[in-house]
């Protein structure tokens, strides 16, 4: 649809509709200082031809896992996506379907959601899973705020240092204009040891929210951390790598009372940072304070099978200060992606998935420890597919050398900030080894380190 100018007369009157005089009068609170001054600096107008030539020079530039070897971790991995999971999310009937608010017209948008929300209950070992929320990160806040409504305590969260500190900052971000403290718990080894958290948890404490396996990609003790949350009476939040599951305990196995992840290393590309999936799992008990949407299966009026939006308890539809949740959306395409990808490798499936990273993983990590120069950060600490190195060169050298040989490693740890941190975490780099990575590819890189 073009778009049209807002006339004079228009401007006009939406101004007096609001009770301002002019446009300068409705942008007074922004500071000078934050004000553009100039008109802005845009380029000379192109041809279509032209446009299109600049567009094709700019794409050329990206390059990606299909032409270089991806590495890198800090929360999304390269996996392998089966074509079949493209093919079927690429359907038009789930392609561009809208959100299914009339069931009867949704079957089959709500069947899939369905069948999603019954796959990750089935990795996670947990009861209820919603519809889906935007990513990770969002997932820790809104497990944060569902403890709250669920203990009646308001004033404080506890973070274990080893989550991922863009989850950290995210949570921090929410709560910023809320009485609430945000505790984090220094795991400057790697992980948390379960005494320090026994310290840093009272009977005020809403959750205790713990990533494993962790930023680092090392094991956190989540059973001991559990029992340790629910001594004080706060709810356990456990931040899972979907894919770990297929090796190890489930949050649902050791009393986790939420269970959250990015689900992107399920069936989706890397694409540049998004967009991508938040799974949200919890126990029964607490289904009504779970934010988001839950599909549920019923029968209509003939008897036969059909779904339905059960619950929907966002401010759109009941009184604000009732409503569980400002997401206003899930990730449906994603989620179905992460429905077929789950449906084709099935519980076998996962787990060789899981093998198959760890073993990699480990030869790895086993292989780069013996360039000189270059050690395991945290030696001593058992990890699934993702481990933090430190190069006595830097971690920029190490970046480098890798790149000219045709592989991306990293993040580097000093792109985050860290109390009281190491002084081999500000060389440190993570490395993800995912299934895709085979020996010859790690071999390539030790030998261009070495070299």
């Amino acid at each position: 649809m073009p778009y049209l100018f807002n006339t004079p007369e228009q401007q006009q009157e939406m101004l007096k509709t609001i009770g301002v005089d002019s446009l300068e009068s409705l942008f007074a609170t922004i500071p000078s200082e934050l004000r553009l001054g100039r008109p802005l600096e845009i380029p000379p107008a192109l041809t279509e031809m032209e446009l299109q030539a600049h567009v094709t020079r700019l794409a050329a530039k990206n390059v990606g896992p299909t032409s270089r070897v991806c590495m890198q971790g800090g929360g999304a991995y390269d996996h392998f996506i089966p074509a079949a999971v493209d093919e079927i999310a690429g359907r038009g009937e789930f392609y561009t379907a809208y959100t299914p608010y009339q069931a009867e017209a949704s079957q089959g948008s709500l069947q899939t959601f369905f069948e999603f929300q019954s796959l990750i209950c089935q990795l996670t070992g947990m009861d209820v899973t919603n519809a889906s929320l935007y990513e990770g990160g969002t997932c820790v806040s809104e497990s944060a705020f569902m403890a709250m409504r669920v203990t009646n305590r308001h004033n404080r969260v506890v973070l274990l240092g080893s989550l991922h500190p863009e989850y950290q900052q995210v949570v921090e971000t929410y709560l910023t204009h809320l009485n609430c403290e945000v505790v984090v718990v220094p795991c400057l080894d790697g992980a948390a040891d379960p005494a320090a958290v026994d310290a840093a948890m009272n009977e005020e404490t809403a959750c205790l929210v713990i990533q494993h396996p962790n930023f680092f990609g090392t094991l956190e003790e989540a059973e001991q951390l559990t029992e340790i949350a629910h001594k004080y009476g706060a709810l356990s939040v456990v931040s899972y790598d979907p894919i770990s599951l297929g090796i190890l305990n489930r949050p649902g196995d050791y009393g986790a009372d939420i269970a959250i992840a990015e689900g992107q290393s399920l069936g989706t590309p890397l694409q540049f940072g998004g967009p991508y999936l938040g799974l949200f799992s919890c126990s029964e008990k607490f289904v009504r304070r779970m934010p988001g949407r839950l599909i549920g299966q019923t029968v209509d009026r003939n008897g036969k099978r059909c779904y339905v939006l059960n619950l929907q308890a966002r401010e759109q539809h009941i009184r604000r200060d009732k409503a569980t949740s400002n997401i206003c959306s899930n990730q449906g395409l994603i989620a179905i992606r992460a429905a077929v990808y789950l449906a084709l490798l099935g519980k076998q499936g996962i787990r060789e998935v899981a093998e198959l990273c760890c073993q990699k993983a480990h030869y790895a990590a086993e292989q780069l420890a013996t360039v000189e120069g270059i050690e395991l950060l945290y030696p001593e600490r058992p990890f699934f597919k993702e481990f933090a190195v430190s190069c006595s060169e830097g971690a920029d050298y190490l970046l480098r050398k890798a790149r000219q040989a045709g592989f991306d490693l990293g993040p580097e740890l000093s792109r985050f900030e860290y109390q009281q941190a190491p002084e081999k975490f500000q060389t440190g780099v993570l490395v993800a080894i995912t299934e895709q990575r085979t020996r010859s590819e790690i071999d390539q890189l030790v030998t261009a380190l070495k070299a």
